[in-house]
């Protein structure tokens, strides 16, 4: 991009024509930019007194163009009414200008963003996009192209997006005609091209819009156009040529759903993109989306020079890259496990949450689950490469749903019996009362029926055979059929489903081999057997023989609270949670001003409390929120963009995780956590762009911890029994100047907690009960031997700063909000402490009691949390999600189990 040259356009002559031209409309200030198309000066609207931006065509341009062509195709565009699209006020011709005026919107583009920043956070970028996506899609449907979205062309006015120019290129290029092509002019900017606007030898639609926009995206998040090149033609050349490129490969942040709608969006061929831009703004928002292959930062294409040289390469080195491959592909890294809840769009939703309501298909690909229509049950099909469901046909009230392995077909039953079909259609084969269970290599489904006998027959049709038939009382159901289609797994229990055991089956002899207690169950390619429990809550994992069909070791737990789950052959899982159990209540966060009204922070976000270890903190702008969530796993830290921004998972293990607070100077969060075999402090990037690091390996547990304003020193807190006074001390240490923290508040038989050094360094406010109740006092700091203030009166607990650093708040002996004026020149004074609003019901109480809370800045309110369901409530909501959908769960098992 060059910067613009407004000599020539600000020259005496030139303005001083168009004041001329348009005495008594507008008065031109200044010039403020150039672009491909035309002039932009900041004006006076006269008639109005407002600024606008005026836009004056390049000459060469309006003569080409000419006036009564552009004037009457730029009257398409001036009813677009959307609030992300810039609205067009006036147009015209003056003294032979061609004009048009906008709005003047205070803020900056997203090109001066960029060359600021470089790179947008993940969340923000895709916000920004989805945003623009939205007003592409109004426009479309209007019949507007845009035809130039491009960095420059969106603005970001109150941190919204706006789109600029809207339908501009669209009136130049229809009033210019062939004359444009002739003369080498263009409509757009080449790095944001598509194909077919490159080439001009196909019509340029919507999806050109929305290929423009992935390519703004692609950019905003690795800080480069996908096909970036020295010169237009080089540019061009790539993006004609189309080689695939991947966000994720130069930027590891990037979730792969964003990545995958990228890399849809930039396809070459417009038939094999999005069919909308809305489309393209829902599968960035879905994190279960996907699109051909991922690719990694040696197969990008988009940088490689010479293409045609690697393609000569390949065919003369086909040998010795076989072999590489092989040995590569046993050194290559683990997939990464991803966590998905609820991936399904509203409407979309599961019927059922047991084991009769969905099944993945053996690839992974597909999802076949029970859905809602017009008040009956059907069988629907989620392709994880689709945004949304397709209902199969003839599935009314259907259920057990089961996959043929090729995934062509599926199987369920329907008013008794078991019936197939094909997913693209075909007769329904009807095979006989019983329960779908399971479908073979060979193509034979396996089924139960009431006599509790496990039977097969070809999906086909034809004869049944008996798989195993079980003692009076008992029910046998053939799980699954391991590879080879010789032994299977079966579960045999009683009619009220207690006494499950699990056994493996030789399907040509009949001999049962027992291998443990548990309901259902799954043989995995990597070794493991993956069962249930007895009771069916509760997911197990054992690595497993498959000849001698016994456990190699004892199984290992991996996940409680289930209801029902599914696996497929790469390990993708999907399944749902029960409810009650050890999930904890569902919390929403509040913003309280000081008169203690509340405000849900975001009303469409609810999270599960893991427990009165719950915590929260704002980073340094208040722009983000990080807090301590509970999860499938257990306690993990999640990064919320505030008021309605969207969420990032910061941790995801299977340790507990607690206390996150960002680190001063930096966008890193540091948090306690168990994941070392004790409570120790690490630290992580926000955006999760490197792994966590190891900060600090106390003797001592830590639970809490604090920073000084400026970075420089580190509070710790220890832990003690619950129910007993003492054992809670306050430590401190300078990471990378002290190897250990040293105790600074530590009375012997006393707890000190909660510490919070000033805005100026200088003193710190705590609480602790060496008046035999928790009291909050202020200290010198470091030094706090050297002066103490009492603060509270009658009780006090978790005092907290105010950003200007002239109060003090905490809470009261009732959880009420209390604040005291405080100077500290020429010496520390303070105030008498006042209330400012008692607590509200369900407000969240924290560790050893109090609310949790977090001074915003400014200190006009304070972020904190509510119980939406209390324990008294007569009509308590389900769990925000119930399903959970996790791709490469096998990494998971081979790192859990041995």
């Amino acid at each position: 991009m060059v910067a613009p040259d407004l000599d020539a356009a600000m020259s005496p002559d030139t303005v001083e024509r168009l004041n001329a031209a348009m005495e008594g409309r507008y008065r031109i200030e200044q010039p403020l930019g150039e672009g491909g198309m035309a002039v932009v000066y900041l004006a006076d609207d006269l008639r109005h007194e407002r600024k606008v931006a005026l836009k004056v065509l390049k000459p060469e341009l309006a003569a080409m163009v000419g006036a009564e062509r552009f004037l009457s195709e730029i009257k398409t565009t001036a009813n677009l009414q959307h609030p992300h699209i810039l609205p067009l006020y006036d147009s015209g011709e003056a003294d032979s200008f061609l004009f048009y005026v906008m709005p003047y919107v205070e803020g900056e583009t997203l090109y001066e963003r960029l060359e600021r920043d470089k790179q947008l956070p993940v969340d923000e970028a895709v916000r920004i996009v989805v945003a623009v996506a939205g007003a592409l899609d109004y426009a479309h449907r209007q019949g507007v192209v845009h035809r130039d979205i491009k960095p420059g062309n969106i603005l970001m006015h109150d941190e919204q997006p706006v789109v600029g120019d809207f339908g501009i290129a669209l009136a130049v290029g229809a009033a210019g005609g062939a004359r444009l092509t002739e003369t080498g002019l263009s409509v757009g900017t080449p790095y944001y091209m598509s194909p077919e606007q490159a080439t001009g030898d196909m019509p340029v639609g919507p999806p050109s819009d929305t290929y423009a926009l992935a390519a703004v995206l692609y950019e905003l998040l690795t800080g480069e156009p996908p096909y970036p090149g020295k010169t237009a033609q080089a540019v061009l050349g790539r993006i004609i040529q189309g080689a695939p490129v991947s966000a994720t490969a130069l930027r590891a942040s990037v979730p792969a759903h964003v990545d995958a709608a990228i890399r849809k969006a930039l396809e070459r061929l417009p038939a094999d993109r999005f069919t909308g831009a809305q489309d393209f703004a829902k599968a960035l928002q879905d994190p279960a989306f996907r699109h051909g292959h991922a690719r990694t930062a040696l197969a990008s294409a988009s940088h490689d020079p010479w293409p045609w040289v690697a393609a000569v390469l390949a065919l003369t080195t086909v040998g010795f890259g076989s072999a590489w491959m092989r040995a590569a592909g046993a050194r290559a890294p683990p997939r990464a496990v991803e966590r998905f809840a609820t991936p399904f769009l509203p409407g979309d939703e599961l019927a059922s949450l047991d084991g009769t309501g969905f099944a993945l298909s053996p690839d992974g690909t597909m999802l076949v689950y029970s859905h809602v229509v017009d008040g009956t049950p059907v069988l629907v099909a989620r392709r994880w490469n689709e945004l949304a469901a397709v209902p199969i046909r003839e599935t009314q009230g259907a259920t057990n749903p089961v996959v043929s392995p090729d995934g062509l077909e599926v199987a369920f039953r329907q008013e008794s019996e078991i019936k197939v079909l094909a997913l693209a259609g075909g007769p329904v084969q009807n095979l006989g009362d019983g329960f779908p269970t399971a479908w073979g290599p060979d193509g034979r489904l396996y089924f139960t029926r009431q006599s509790g006998a496990a039977l097969r027959v070809p999906a086909a049709g034809g004869a049944v055979d008996t798989v195993s038939i079980s003692r009076a009382g008992r029910f046998h159901v053939v799980w699954h059929v391991l590879p080879g289609g010789r032994r299977a797994l079966v579960n045999e229990f009683n009619a009220d489903g207690s006494g499950r055991r699990i056994f493996g089956l030789d399907l040509d002899s009949g001999d049962r081999t027992d291998i443990t207690p548990g309901g259902v169950a799954r043989y995995l390619a990597s070794g493991h057997l993956v069962f249930t429990d007895v009771d069916g809550g509760t997911m197990m994992a054992a690595p497993f023989d498959p000849g001698s069909m016994e456990l190699v070791a004892p199984p290992v737990p991996i996940m409680d609270g289930l209801a029902a789950w599914s696996m497929a052959d790469d390990g993708k899982l999907f399944y749902t949670l029960g409810g009650g159990g050890d999930s904890g209540p569902t919390l929403q966060m509040i913003w309280v001003d000081r008169e203690g009204n509340a405000t849900p922070v975001d009303p469409a976000w609810t999270w599960r409390s893991a427990g009165p270890d719950d915590s929260w903190s704002l980073s340094p702008d208040g722009s983000r929120m990080v807090l301590r969530e509970l999860g499938v796993d257990g306690p993990d830290l999640w990064i919320k963009r505030l008021d309605a921004g969207p969420r990032s998972r910061l941790t995801a293990d299977a340790a507990d995780e607690r206390w996150p607070t960002w680190r001063p100077g930096t966008d890193e969060v540091t948090f306690v956590s168990g994941r070392g075999g004790g409570f120790d402090v690490w630290t992580r990037r926000a955006d999760a762009t490197a792994e966590a690091q190891l900060l600090v390996d106390p003797e001592r547990v830590i639970v809490t911890l604090a920073w000084s304003p400026d970075g420089e020193w580190l509070l710790l807190r220890t832990t003690g029994p619950r129910s007993q006074e003492g054992g809670r001390d306050i430590l401190v240490m300078r990471p990378g100047v002290d190897s250990v923290p040293r105790p600074l508040l530590a009375e012997p038989g006393y707890d000190e907690m909660y510490p919070d050094v000033s805005p100026d360094g200088r003193f710190i406010a705590y609480e602790t009960t060496e008046t035999d109740r928790f009291e909050v006092y202020v200290s010198p700091f470091p030094d706090v031997g050297v002066g103490k203030w009492q603060i509270s009166v009658n009780g006090g607990r978790q005092p907290r700063w105010s950003p200007a650093g002239n109060e003090i708040f905490f809470q009261g002996p009732n959880r009420e909000m209390m604040v005291a004026e405080v100077d500290t020149e020429p010496a520390f004074r303070a105030g008498t402490p006042v209330e400012l609003f008692e607590s509200g019901d369900g407000w969240w109480s924290g560790d050893i009691l109090g609310d949790i809370f977090v001074v915003a800045p400014g200190a006009q309110r304070f972020l904190m949390a509510r119980d939406v369901n209390p324990t008294d409530a007569p009509d308590a909501e389900e769990p925000l999600f119930r399903a959970v959908l996790v791709n490469n769960f096998i990494e998971e098992l081979k790192a859990r189990v041995p």
